[in-house]
């Protein structure tokens, strides 16, 4: 996109806010980059430059704009859709994973040499790994700095840079303020250990519907729904912590919604890592314009979009736990699944003190669950043994890293991992990758739910399948609307063909 200059220009004089994340524009005669659509007047072209991402601008020279403040966007829809090595890039780094393990560790997560990794990111983003990460921490930090009484050490410290100097230094060059400038714009507070921020999600944006879907779905002592909040423990680098999330609906289109989310860390090195994890749950980074232009026209999927503007494709936190779910809910309903999760959690989870009532664990790890053997399994839950093998075998693959859920590794390859593992078909590899590997054009051929909503319209998974090839590349938000769309409150999230053999 930003090297189309003409398209970019046109964005950037009509304000269109459904660009803003996509590229970012800078002035050279102000030596500031703004987001397309920053309300103040628009320069003459031959005074700007277009780049794709806020690192590409700050490497350039620029800093960012005090008005429209252009590094809160959220993240190209480009990246899921594509899923390309930028893309996955992208999702390591602003999960900490440069922090964490240098630029070493993040080309090894990619498969590329240290070098190879940097040209590549560099042609396609406008940056290397390094200025990636440096702009991550920048944004976390005056995120931070403008919304809690955090001190600025802590903050320097939650959001991984590595000196007090250095996030002075990176403070001032980036924002052309000081920290303690900037905190002087604040506009909201914290309690010690607790951090209550706003993500940043395009509009419209249905946070009473994801809400629902993760009601019916909530593991009882990892995840509570009261009244238009969800909260749920999350398991995370350093250590552990909670969130709790307000989700209301947003219908102004092309805007931008801002979900309230507290968190509580162990660890405020992880402050990075539950934002990005977090921002994975809420689909933060779709374009729900573009989706629903795209289904505008089409006579089934463009009534049920228009019914509920901003519907997402529910992510998670936790890949692991998302494939442990899935196997656990294969052949029964979604309350019994959900009250196995639950069974599972209290035995094997990991017990942790939240402020919240309700929140007891963090769901057990992959390594726990390879050791329980299949007996065990099968006789503590009284779950299928085909069922219990197919659990431990895939505990025992994610222990191993393969496959690897953190978004990292191609999708084609997590989908031939997961069918390669005992119990687990097409269906189950399939809602995998929709909800953990944030893959957009996912489609559930064999679903009894998509087969009771397009009753009447396709028989068969064949017919179906064929269907929905003109769906494309948003078949996700096709199938979301298919489930939504059913009346009945059908439990759809079952796969209709045997998935354990």
């Amino acid at each position: 996109m930003h090297t189309d200059r003409e398209a970019c220009y046109q964005a950037v004089k009509s304000k269109d806010r459904r660009f803003d994340g996509v590229f970012y524009t800078a002035v050279r005669t102000t030596g500031i980059y703004c987001r397309p659509s920053c309300p103040a007047r628009t320069p003459a072209l031959k005074n700007v430059s277009f780049h794709p991402t806020a690192a590409a601008a700050q490497s350039a020279g620029f800093r960012a704009c005090k008005r429209c403040l252009p590094d809160a966007t959220p993240g190209s829809p480009d990246w899921d859709v594509a899923a390309d090595v930028a893309g996955r890039a992208m999702r390591l780094i602003n999960d900490g994973v440069v922090e964490r393990e240098g630029v070493d560790g993040l080309a090894a997560a990619l498969g590329f040499s240290t070098r190879h990794l940097g040209r590549l990111l560099t042609d396609e983003l406008g940056a290397g790994p390094l200025a990636l990460a440096r702009a991550r921490r920048a944004q976390t930090a005056r995120v931070l700095i403008e919304t809690t009484s955090m001190t600025f050490a802590d903050i320097a410290f939650a959001a991984g840079f590595s000196s007090i100097r250095q996030f002075n230094d990176t403070i001032r060059e980036v924002y052309a303020s000081s920290p303690s400038q900037l905190r002087g714009r604040r506009t909201g507070s914290a309690q010690t250990g607790q951090l209550e921020l706003r993500l940043a999600c395009r509009a419209p944006f249905a946070g009473s519907t994801l809400l629902s879907f993760l009601a019916k779905r909530a593991v009882p002592g990892v995840e509570v729904v009261e009244g238009a909040t969800y909260a749920r423990t999350l398991r995370l680098p350093h250590g552990t912590g909670t969130v709790r999330l307000d989700l209301h609906d947003h219908d102004e289109r092309g805007g931008t919604a801002m979900v309230p989310a507290t968190f509580w860390l162990t660890d405020l090195r992880d402050t990075g890592a539950a934002l990005e994890r977090v921002r994975r749950l809420l689909d933060a980074d779709c374009d729900p314009v573009a989706v629903a232009d795209f289904f505008a026209e089409d006579a089934l999927i463009g009534p049920v979009t228009r019914a509920v503007p901003g519907l997402r494709v529910p992510g998670h936190v936790d890949g692991d736990e998302l494939a442990v779910r899935a196997v656990l809910g294969q052949q029964i309903s979604v309350v019994r699944a959900r009250n196995l999760a639950g069974m599972l959690t209290a035995r094997f989870g990991e017990p942790v003190d939240s402020p919240l009532e309700g929140l007891t664990h963090i769901f057990p790890t992959a390594a726990t669950l390879a050791g329980l053997g299949d007996e065990a399994a099968s006789g503590a839950f009284r779950m299928p043994k085909a069922r219990a093998r197919a659990l431990v075998a895939l505990g025992a693959a994610l222990e191993a890293g393969e496959p690897s859920l953190d978004r990292a590794a191609p999708r084609d390859d997590v989908r031939r991992a997961l069918l390669g593992l005992p119990g687990i078909g097409a269906w189950t590899a399939d809602y995998i990758a929709m909800r953990a590997l944030g893959d957009p054009d996912i489609f559930l051929p064999t679903d009894v739910g998509v087969r009771n909503a397009l009753a009447g319209r396709a028989d068969g998974p064949a017919a179906i399948a064929e269907l929905a090839e003109a769906w494309r590349p948003w078949r996700s938000y096709a199938l979301m609307h298919l489930w939504q769309s059913l009346s009945t409150g059908a439990e759809h999230d079952q796969p209709r063909q045997e998935e354990n053999g």
